[in-house]
């Protein structure tokens, strides 16, 4: 926070002279490489300024890059555990979504993947780890099989923190991603951003990412040395000038301050405390899927909905009576009554300790107590489904 609050970052502007911005346009070309080793893909933009953005980009991105080869592809494919943005950015950029079935172990059905591909598959997206914290034993075969219909592999990024060092997308079959840089490398997350949502894809789409890309020249002059340049069959610009430039300032000053070893390391810790987690509340949230999970689980409430009504909801909502920010309720929709838990690869073993009591504790109190909670908070309860159906959309009184 302190470096990227330096005068000399925030005091720049974006209509300045690129020789005047050297400095800052080499940082980012920086993290352009960065992100291009750690993804495994020799490109990148830094253009999308979130994660969504950053589906919706590289989706446009293959679109164009079919349309070049004159393939009229239709449909994008994604598994029924995938993110709601998945469908959703697919929807935007002109595709017919279409829902794949998982297997039991929670994982991408083979079976169903194969049953729905063709020559108008465009491009399959799939998150690994999954939404259910399951690494995707099976994606080479996935990807070839996509890649034997033509089509290309989406990588969702939002689980890279369990992978770091480990594995990268491209080298298991990924032909694009986006990475959240406002999760995985410690931007804010809260408070619903800023965010920051960098593509990276093969060589072959390169010429298709939107403008601009920095490029670097050793040989030039000290000046012009970093060039921003639109490829040549770029979709356009996804947002004005450079990307969220706070946001990737705070990731690179990350990845520079941990390097690989500590990316390592991230992933490790990640995985170490969801499973230590996981396996505290075994007892009373039983987890569906996996014996052992990656940087998270989905629990399920059932058990505690049968026996005494207390539901996933119900835990949530009594967890900010006691200080913990409350876990995803209900997402992914395969798993009943789910509680989704990541506890990331920052927090203590005491803070894990603490929220796995809390929960024990919360599962013995009064049901209707607790259908109330929270009862601390400032705003305790609204009524969610008035509120979706008729929103006031008003930040004060009608006078």
């Amino acid at each position: 926070e302190r470096l990227a609050s330096l005068p000399g970052i925030v005091d720049l502007h974006p209509y300045q002279n690129q020789s005047d911005l050297q400095g800052m346009l080499g940082m980012l070309y920086e993290m352009q490489e960065m992100l291009a080793e750690i993804a495994g893909l020799p490109a990148v933009s830094l253009q999308p300024a979130a994660g969504a953005q950053g589906e919706f980009t590289a989706l446009l991105t293959a679109k164009a890059y079919f349309e070049d080869r004159g393939e009229k592809r239709t449909k994008v494919l994604f598994p029924n555990s995938a993110h709601g943005t998945n469908p959703a950015s697919a929807a935007i950029a002109g595709f017919d979504c279409v829902q794949l079935a998982s297997s039991k172990e929670g994982l991408v059905d083979l079976e169903d993947l194969k049953a729905h591909l063709d020559d108008q598959t465009a491009v399959f997206m799939v998150t690994n780890p999954n939404t259910l914290g399951l690494f995707e034993k099976d994606i080479k075969q996935i990807a070839q099989m996509v890649h034997d219909v033509g089509g290309l592999v989406y990588i969702d990024g939002a689980n890279m923190n369990a992978i770091l060092g480990y594995t990268r997308p491209g080298d298991f079959g990924g032909d694009m991603m986006h990475f959240n840089v406002h999760k995985t490398f410690t931007g804010p997350h809260g408070a619903g951003g800023p965010g920051s949502g960098p593509i990276a894809v093969r060589d072959f789409l390169a010429d298709f990412l939107p403008g601009r890309v920095i490029h670097f020249h050793p040989d030039a002059d000290e000046t012009d040395q970093y060039t921003l340049e639109t490829p040549a069959k770029s979709i356009g610009r996804v947002r004005s000038f450079y990307g969220n430039i706070g946001i990737l300032v705070r990731g690179y000053c990350y990845l520079r301050t941990l390097g690989a070893p500590g990316l390592k390391a991230v992933s490790e810790n990640a995985v170490l405390n969801a499973n230590y987690l996981k396996a505290l509340l075994k007892d009373v949230l039983p987890v569906p899927n996996g014996d052992l999970c990656m940087h998270e689980f989905v629990a399920s409430a059932s058990k505690s909905k049968a026996a005494n009504g207390i539901t996933a909801m119900d835990i949530a909502k009594r967890l900010l009576d006691f200080g913990f920010h409350a876990p995803t309720v209900y997402f992914p929709l395969v798993v009943p009554e789910a509680i989704m838990v990541e506890p990331t690869e920052t927090e203590s073993k005491e803070t894990l300790d603490a929220f796995a009591e809390t929960i024990i504790k919360i599962l013995k109190e009064d049901p209707e107590f607790l259908h109330q909670a929270p009862h601390s908070t400032i705003v305790q309860r609204p009524d969610e489904v008035v509120a979706a159906r008729n929103p006031i959309l008003q930040c004060c009184e009608p006078q």
